[in-house]
C-alpha cells in the first residue's frame, strides 16, 4: 500500500473518491483549468504569501524582528500575482469558471492568515479578489476549518475568531 504524503495528492485522491466535481469533471477543460490554478497557488501565490506570514506573524516566534525589506519586496510581487486572479476573476465567480473546486479551496489556508495581516489589504483593494474570498471564508466549513487556524499570535493586527 502507498501512503500519500503530500496535501494536493491527498485531496485529489479524497475528491475523486467522494466529491470529484471539485476537481473539474464536467470536461477536460474545467479539470484542466482546476489544474492550473492549483499550480498558480502552490507555485507563485503561496510562496509569497509565506515568505510575509513568516516576517509578519512567525518572526517573533523564530526569535527576531521583522525583515520589513523582505515584506515589501513580497508584497509588490504578490500584487502583481492577484492582479491576474483579479483579471480572472472578473470573468468568472470562482478560478476554475463558475463552480467551486479544489482550485479555490486549496488557497483557504494561506489566505486565511494572509487576511489577519495589516496587508488584507491588498486583497481587500482587488474587488473580485476580496468578494472570493469572502464567499470562500463564509462557508460553513471554512468557518469550522478556521477555528483550528489561531491567527492571534504576535505580529498579527487582528484575530479572526472575532
Amino acid at each position: 500500500m502507498y501512503t500519500f504524503s503530500e496535501s494536493r495528492a491527498i485531496a485529489r485522491h479524497v475528491l475523486r473518491k467522494h466529491k470529484p466535481e471539485l476537481l473539474g469533471t464536467g470536461s477536460l477543460e474545467q479539470a484542466a483549468t482546476v489544474d492550473m490554478w492549483l499550480e498558480v497557488e502552490a507555485h507563485q501565490l503561496s510562496p509569497l504569501a509565506i515568505a510575509i506570514l513568516v516576517e509578519c506573524i512567525f518572526a517573533p516566534y523564530l526569535g527576531r524582528e521583522r525583515n520589513q525589506a523582505a515584506v515589501d519586496e513580497n508584497v509588490e510581487k504578490l500584487k502583481k500575482v492577484l492582479e491576474v486572479y483579479e483579471a480572472r476573476l472578473s470573468e468568472s465567480k470562482y478560478l476554475a469558471g463558475d463552480f467551486l473546486s479544489l482550485a479555490d479551496l486549496s488557497h483557504f489556508t494561506v489566505m486565511h492568515y494572509v487576511m489577519a495581516t495589516e496587508y488584507a489589504a491588498v486583497v481587500q483593494a482587488l474587488p473580485h479578489v476580496n468578494a472570493w474570498w469572502e464567499s470562500l471564508a463564509a462557508r460553513p466549513a471554512a468557518k469550522k476549518v478556521a477555528e483550528f487556524m489561531p491567527v492571534d499570535v504576535p505580529g498579527s493586527p487582528k484575530k479572526l475568531q472575532e
